[in-house]
């Protein structure tokens, strides 16, 4: 066989493994995003300790859209420093505004009644616990599990 012959019948098998390993076409991950129950902080009924749900469980890989309501009367120091660096926030919407940031807020905050509105891809699995800094010891926390 030439050296030709022999180069081409190394090619083919050689170019078939790449093509055969390249990556599968890119998705857009933040596109249907699933929304989530709204975590609402404080309660109609006076209660400022109220939290609607303390639990959630995501799926990673996955995006999400999370309304953070404040409906106390208190000051809510939303933490959660475990799951902001276990995501990738597309965007966090106060009042029709949009925030875009290349990364994690330090924590989310209100001073009176409002929203917030995280809309984020889930990028590790994990358990992250989330707490109102200052008002764990009355009941305001919970974790939020990514599968």
């Amino acid at each position: 066989m030439s050296g030709f012959v022999r180069m081409a019948a190394l090619a083919v098998p050689v170019a078939a493994a790449l093509m055969a390993s390249a990556p599968a076409a890119a998705v857009d991950l933040a596109k249907g995003r699933q929304t989530l129950p709204d975590l609402v902080l404080g309660g109609d009924n006076g209660d400022d300790y109220a939290v609607s749900q303390k639990d959630f469980e995501l799926e990673s890989g996955k995006a999400y859209q999370l309304d953070i309501i404040s409906k106390g009367g208190k000051e809510y120091k939303f933490f959660a420093p475990e799951f902001f660096r276990n995501i990738w926030i597309n965007q966090i919407v106060i009042n029709h505004l949009e925030i875009h940031g290349p990364g994690a807020p330090h924590h989310l905050e209100w001073d009176d009644e409002g929203a917030i509105r995280l809309e984020f891809v889930v990028i590790r699995p994990g358990s992250f616990k989330w707490w109102i800094d200052g008002l764990e010891s009355k009941g305001m926390t919970g974790a939020i599990v990514a599968k």
